[in-house]
């Protein structure tokens, strides 16, 4: 989804030599960090991080959150385009990953899914 919007809402800008990319790296990590704390309104703070650190979910948490920092902090500053890119997109993994442990057999599901496109190349 992330690359979806990014390569229609930028595709007219050739090799995108300025920084508006750096905005909409910006905003995805802002805009990321919002979607996990908007549970936190309806559960309450403390119920939030005991869920998101349960040991079910646990690395998932912690993937996504340094993914999160990471994108941001290397965005701004080495402004690499493509090392960006890459980092949103394993970002965008990483949120999969983690909102699957929510869902009853959210990751069996996405194991299964990859593990038959693998065999069936």
């Amino acid at each position: 989804m992330p690359f979806g919007f990014f390569s229609s809402e930028y595709s007219d800008q050739g090799l995108m030599d300025d920084d508006s990319w750096l905005a909409y790296y910006y905003q995805l990590c802002v805009g990321n960090v919002i979607s996990i704390l908007s549970l936190t309104f309806i559960i309450g703070l403390k119920k939030q991080f005991s869920t998101m650190f349960a040991p079910v979910r646990f690395w998932a948490t912690v993937v996504y959150l340094s993914l999160l920092v990471l994108t941001l902090v290397l965005s701004i500053t080495l402004r690499l385009f493509f090392l960006s890119l890459i980092l949103v997109i394993i970002q965008f993994g990483a949120l999969v990953w983690y909102s699957a442990s929510y869902i009853p057999y959210g990751r069996e599901i996405i194991r299964r899914f990859f593990g038959s496109c693998i065999t069936s190349i």
